[in-house]
C-alpha cells in the first residue's frame, strides 16, 4: 500500500485498463463486447481492493482511463484556433477525465463500505456505479455522455432503453461485467441469460409495425461550412448562399426546410427573415440564429412561413457552462460589477425559459432540442406532453471528426426510443439523419457531406414506460437491491 492508501501500480493499470477498454464499446468504435470485458476487470479490481481508500483510487483510476479514451474528443474545440487556444487542449482532457472519475471513484467507496467479501462488493459495485452515472448526469448541470449503457446503441439492446432509459442500459452492461466475479465458475450462465433476455425483447419490439408516416415532407440542409470559417465576415455571403442554394436543390417543394444550429451568418432581424424567404422562392424554413435582445443574447431556432415572418421560436435552454456561459456570471455582475462573465452583457448566452413544444399547424407539434440539449432525456421529460415529433439541430463541427459527432448522434438515437417519436437531426457538417420512433435511421446524410435530404415525416408510437416514469423506477430499483444486500451482510457472514 503507498501514500494515502494508493494501490500498487500493478493493481491501478489493471483498473486503468479497464476503464480504457470499457470505452471501446463507445462510438464509432461499438465493440460493446469489449466494453463488458473492461468493466468485468474493473469491477473485480475493485472487489479484491484491500480498505476503502484503495476501492476509492482503484474506481478512480478506472474512471480515468474510461473517459480519457472515451472522451477524448474534447480537445478538437480548442484546436479549431489552434495558435490561440491548442495550448488548453491537454489540460481539458485531463482535468475532464479526472474530475468525471471522482464519481466511479465515490461508487467504488460505497460498494467497499456496504459489502464484505469479492462476491457483495463487486455485486454493490455494479449498482452503485449506475446510480454515480445518475448523479454525473445532474451535477453542475450535467454531463451524462458516454455512459457504459450508450455502447448497446444500435443493437437490438437498446431497444430496453423504452423501459428504463440509459440508467437501464448501463445496469445490463454492470450486471453482466459483474456475474463472472460474481460467481466465478458459473457467472457466465446468468450474464447470457441477461444478454438474451435483453436482446430477445429488443427483437421482439423492433418487429413490430410502426404506425402510420405522419406524411409532411421535410428538407433537411447540411451546408457543411467549417468551423474555423463558419464567422470568417468574408465568407459569410457565400456560406449564406449555400444554405439558399441548398434549400431550393430538389424537385419536389417540402412542407418544411430544416437548416442546421446558428445556421444564419449574421444576427437574426427581420430583413434577414426576408432575404430567406426571398431567396428559398417562399418556402417555410426553420433555422439556428443568433437573436440579440436588449443586452442579452440567445442561441435560438425560428420558423419562418412563406412571407419570412416569425411563426415560432424556441430559444436554447440547457446552455454548455464556458462554451455558452460562465456560470454565475451575471450574478458577478450584478454583485461586483464584473462584466466579462455576464450574459446579460453579451457575454455568451442568455438561458432561454425551458422545454416548449412549437405548434407548426399541418406539421404537427415538435419539440425543439438544440445541439447538446439532445443528451438530457430528464429536459424531454419536462417538456409538455403532446409532440409529434422531435427535431435537434446541431452544429458538431465543433467536436471534429471521430468520436464527439458519432456519440452525439448515438445518444439523439436514444432519445427516440425513450420517447417513442420520430427524430429529425440537421448538423452543420453532420450527421443529419431522419430516425424513426425506434431509433432506426431511415435516412442519413454522413460526417462532411454537403447535401440535401428530402424525407417524409413518420409515425410516433404510444409513450413507453420510460416516457412516462423517467429514471426514478430504476434508481428506486438499484436503490432496493442495495438495501437488500447491504441488509443480508449485516445479519449474517459472508
Amino acid at each position: 500500500m503507498r501514500r494515502w492508501g494508493r494501490p500498487a501500480g500493478r493493481q491501478m493499470g489493471l483498473a486503468l485498463l479497464g476503464g480504457m477498454l470499457a470505452a471501446f464499446g463507445q462510438a464509432p468504435i461499438g465493440l460493446w463486447p469489449v466494453t463488458l470485458l473492461g468493466l468485468g476487470l474493473l469491477i473485480r479490481q475493485v472487489a479484491l481492493a484491500e480498505n476503502r481508500p484503495a476501492a476509492l483510487w482503484l474506481g478512480w483510476a478506472g474512471g480515468l482511463g474510461h473517459f480519457a479514451l472515451a472522451m477524448s474528443w474534447i480537445v478538437a474545440p480548442f484546436l479549431v484556433e489552434p495558435e490561440t487556444y491548442g495550448w488548453m487542449a491537454p489540460f481539458a482532457l485531463v482535468l475532464m477525465a479526472g474530475g468525471l472519475a471522482l464519481f466511479w471513484a465515490l461508487a467504488a467507496g460505497l460498494a467497499h463500505v456496504a459489502g464484505q467479501g469479492r462476491a457483495s462488493r463487486a455485486a454493490l459495485f455494479a449498482l452503485t456505479l449506475v446510480l454515480a452515472e445518475a448523479l454525473r448526469g445532474w451535477t453542475f448541470t450535467g454531463l451524462p455522455w458516454a455512459m457504459p449503457g450508450h455502447v448497446f446503441i444500435g443493437s437490438a439492446f437498446d431497444q430496453t432503453a423504452a423501459l428504463g432509459g440509459a440508467l437501464l442500459l448501463t445496469l445490463l452492461a454492470t450486471a453482466v461485467a459483474a456475474c463472472p466475479v460474481i460467481w466465478p465458475r458459473t457467472g457466465l450462465f446468468p450474464a447470457l441469460a441477461l444478454l438474451t433476455a435483453a436482446f430477445t425483447y429488443g427483437q421482439s419490439r423492433l418487429a413490430e409495425p410502426l404506425p402510420a408516416d405522419h406524411g409532411a415532407s421535410l428538407r433537411l440542409v447540411q451546408p457543411g461550412i467549417d468551423q474555423a470559417a463558419k464567422w470568417d465576415p468574408v465568407q459569410a455571403e457565400a456560406n449564406f448562399a449555400s444554405l439558399i442554394r441548398l434549400s431550393r436543390q430538389g424537385d419536389s417543394v417540402p412542407d418544411l426546410v430544416i437548416w442546421p444550429e446558428t445556421a444564419i451568418p449574421y444576427l437574426f432581424d427581420p430583413s434577414i427573415a426576408q432575404a430567406i424567404a426571398r431567396g428559398t422562392g417562399g418556402l417555410q424554413v426553420a433555422t439556428g440564429a443568433q437573436i440579440i435582445e436588449g443586452d442579452a443574447a440567445y442561441n435560438a431556432l425560428v420558423v419562418l412561413d412563406g412571407q419570412g415572418a416569425l411563426a415560432a421560436r424556441y430559444d436554447k435552454a440547457h446552455l454548455v457552462p464556458f462554451g455558452e456561459y460562465f456560470p454565475f456570471g451575471d450574478l458577478a455582475y450584478r454583485w461586483f460589477g464584473l462584466r466579462a462573465f455576464a450574459a446579460q452583457q453579451g457575454y455568451g448566452y442568455a438561458k432561454g425559459p425551458g422545454p416548449v413544444l412549437l405548434d407548426l399547424g399541418p406539421l404537427g407539434h415538435v419539440l425543439p432540442l438544440i445541439c447538446y440539449e439532445a443528451v438530457f432525456a430528464r429536459d424531454l421529460h419536462a417538456a409538455p406532453d403532446g409532440a409529434d415529433w422531435l427535431l435537434q439541430i446541431t452544429n458538431d463541427a465543433w467536436f471534429g471528426i471521430w468520436q464527439g459527432p458519432f456519440q452525439h448522434f448515438d445518444q439523439a438515437r436514444l432519445r427516440a426510443i425513450e420517447q417513442g417519436k420520430p427524430l429529425v437531426r440537421v448538423g452543420n457538417t453532420g450527421i443529419s439523419a431522419l430516425i424513426d420512433a425506434r431509433g432506426r435511421v431511415l435516412a442519413l446524410l454522413p460526417l462532411g457531406e454537403v447535401g440535401t435530404l428530402d424525407v417524409t415525416l413518420p409515425g410516433r408510437l404510444e409513450p413507453p414506460p420510460y416516457a412516462q416514469h423517467g429514471d426514478w423506477p430504476i434508481i428506486g430499483l438499484i436503490a432496493t437491491l442495495f438495501a437488500l444486500i447491504a441488509a443480508r451482510l449485516r445479519r449474517g457472514p459472508h
